[in-house]
């Protein structure tokens, strides 16, 4: 039987790219009701992200700096909605 590996879609930068791979490893999710992303604070998550990070980086990126690149996007990501109300509001 002819297997395939499932290909990631194409993402014009690498910030984009890094979003993806952190998605897709359950390190970030987006807010249902205003589509912010949030970190979700789970280390086992980030880690499984980079390991993704380091074994298939785009093409031209070393394994080190796709990693650095999710680390990067995860700086720039809270871990509430900037638009939700705080509980008890």
């Amino acid at each position: 039987m002819l297997m395939t590996k499932e290909r990631r879609p194409a993402i014009r930068t690498l910030g984009g790219w890094a979003t993806s791979v952190l998605q897709e490893a359950g390190a970030i999710r987006e807010c249902e009701e205003h589509g912010w992303m949030q970190d979700r604070d789970d280390p086992h998550a980030r880690e499984h992200a980079f390991e993704i990070a380091r074994q298939e980086p785009p093409n031209g990126l070393s394994p080190e700096a796709a990693v650095a690149e999710g680390r990067d996007v995860l700086d720039g990501i809270g871990n509430t909605c900037p638009e939700c109300r705080p509980e008890g509001d």
